[in-house]
């Protein structure tokens, strides 16, 4: 009967030995896989910044945008004065 416990345990260890030694290849993989794409990641982030540098140093572009906006934010002034002042009349 010992000898048969026997046989199990170590046919328990050795199937648990074969699954670690498996989990363990797995993780490698998926960590070696997580590297390379946070690394790809971080390229992306880097060449986003350089774009946006170059961008934000180009002063007259900016001041489009900013005109842009303006006129936008004046007419959204308008049109709710007007929205309301019709409101007031009725």
């Amino acid at each position: 009967m010992e000898a048969n416990e026997e046989g199990r345990a170590e046919k328990f260890f050795k199937e648990f030995g074969k699954k670690m030694d498996q989990l363990m290849a797995e993780a490698k993989v998926a960590g070696n896989r997580a590297e390379a794409d946070l690394r790809s990641k971080f390229e992306e982030l880097k060449t986003s910044a350089e774009k946006f540098k170059n961008e934000a140093e180009n002063k007259e572009r900016w001041k489009e945008v900013e005109d842009s906006l303006k006129r936008a934010g004046n007419e959204l002034e308008n049109a709710i004065k007007a929205a309301f002042s019709k409101k007031e009349q009725k």
